[in-house]
């Protein structure tokens, strides 16, 4: 008998199958050939939120949730964040390799070639109320860039996605900056190229009166925490993208799915959350209480525990070393001080050790873009400012896999059978 097989043995039938086994997965569809009967249409798999279904092959980026380790393209995050830059980043996602000097200087020139957005994006931001949320602003004009550039349906066109996402990758600082701006009744700086992707961005978000005097080490640490979002496997935002994406849809509306779906306060809205908690607790003092509460079910402990990490997350370290280069520059924040302790208390606690309840990325990520001059509603921007590469790979991988098809799950239908239609003056 081979050794990379299953045999079922269907329990109602007395019938036995044998399916194959290829890279620890069986496929859904072999499945479908265990019946009780000719007309039956096959055996499914049940699996609410894919909690152990695998969508996709991907090389882009791997994850060992027990070990605490990620890689993008087979690179450690930890040397990445520590040595690259974001578009050396964004072009390993994107291409498979770290970009040679040559490369880089085309990619980045590439890039810069695109920064500025049409003028009507403009009226386009302007149309949205004075309190707009900025991630909705940042959705809205994303997915209007696709009237912008009708070329962008042609997806099966490699030179013409290669341009796409360029675009967006050059683009999203420049609208990301405007609805900073617009929230805040500034006149938009417009991009200048004669700084790098970071610096830029920076510079059109804080520019007062065209001036504005860089923080390197500020503009570095921001580099980080966009490198550590970049990619991470098949979340929620990126199942949309690619889902989305799968209709042959053109990628600025594909990555707008994504975004939506990062709106949502269980995803990107995660280290808002952290900073409420830590609001809330008020003082280190306090910090007992709340671990009574929590441990109690009377509350949560936001920027803690993680569906795919059941040990310390890989970027909740090297997080923690960013807040201390970004704070002594500065100062310190009073929350910094409840949430060292907060996490020294839990990690020592038995209750959470017991449920591999570690800090993630959210733990410290807002408190720092909180002391750069983010308000909270902004956080998620940066998010998806940071995952774009991310994105945009994995919407390149899904059009390139012959296997994918466009996402259409199936159902357990549990509704009535078949029910007679009731005229309305039958109705009681």
């Amino acid at each position: 008998m081979p050794k990379d097989t299953l045999t079922i043995t269907d329990n109602r039938t007395g019938s036995s199958y044998e399916v194959p086994v290829s890279d620890g997965t069986i496929k859904a569809m072999d499945l479908r050939q265990i019946k009780v009967s000719d007309d039956d249409f096959g055996l499914m798999t049940y699996d609410p939120a894919f909690m152990n279904t695998a969508a996709c092959r991907s090389a882009i980026t791997y994850i060992d949730g027990d070990r605490g380790i990620l890689r993008y393209r087979g690179y450690p995050i930890e040397e990445l964040a520590e040595q690259a830059s974001f578009l050396e980043v964004a072009y390993l996602l994107s291409e498979g390799e770290l970009p040679t000097a040559p490369q880089l200087e085309t990619w980045t020139r590439d890039i810069k070639y695109h920064t500025y957005v049409h003028t009507n994006i403009i009226k386009f931001l302007e149309g949205f109320r004075y309190d707009a949320h900025p991630m909705g602003m940042l959705l809205g004009v994303i997915g209007a860039l696709s009237t912008f550039y009708p070329d962008a349906k042609d997806v099966h066109d490699p030179q013409n996605r290669y341009i796409q996402r360029v675009r967006l990758l050059a683009k999203i600082p420049t609208l990301a900056a405007f609805v900073f701006r617009q929230t805040r009744g500034l006149p938009y700086e417009f991009p200048r190229n004669d700084l790098d992707y970071i610096g830029n961005y920076v510079n059109m978000t804080f520019s007062i009166g065209g001036q504005h005097q860089p923080n390197k080490v500020l503009q570095r640490a921001l580099e980080i925490l966009l490198i550590l979002h970049a990619d991470h496997e098949q979340n929620c935002s990126t199942s949309a993208v690619r889902a989305v994406g799968s209709s042959g849809v053109d990628p600025f509306s594909a990555i707008s799915a994504g975004i939506a779906a990062l709106y949502g306060p269980l995803h990107g809205g995660a280290n808002e959350a952290v900073l409420r908690m830590l609001d809330e607790i008020g003082d280190k003092k306090n910090i007992p209480a709340f671990i009574d509460r929590v441990k109690a079910g009377e509350g949560r402990l936001m920027g803690f525990g993680h569906r795919v990490y059941k040990s310390y997350d890989p970027r909740a370290k090297l997080i923690k070393r960013v807040a201390d280069e970004v704070f002594s520059e500065t100062g310190l924040n009073p929350k910094l001080e409840i949430a060292v302790e907060l996490e020294r208390i839990a990690l020592s606690d038995e209750y959470f050790i017991k449920r591999k309840l570690y800090p993630n990325v959210d733990f410290y990520s807002g408190l720092i873009y909180q002391a750069m001059g983010y308000p909270t509603e902004y956080f998620t921007v940066l998010f998806a400012l940071g995952r774009m590469p991310g994105w945009l790979a994995q919407w390149e991988e899904m059009l390139e896999d012959k296997e994918q098809k466009i996402a259409r799950p199936r159902q357990v239908y549990t509704g009535p059978v078949q029910r007679e239609f009731v005229p309305i003056e039958r109705r009681g």
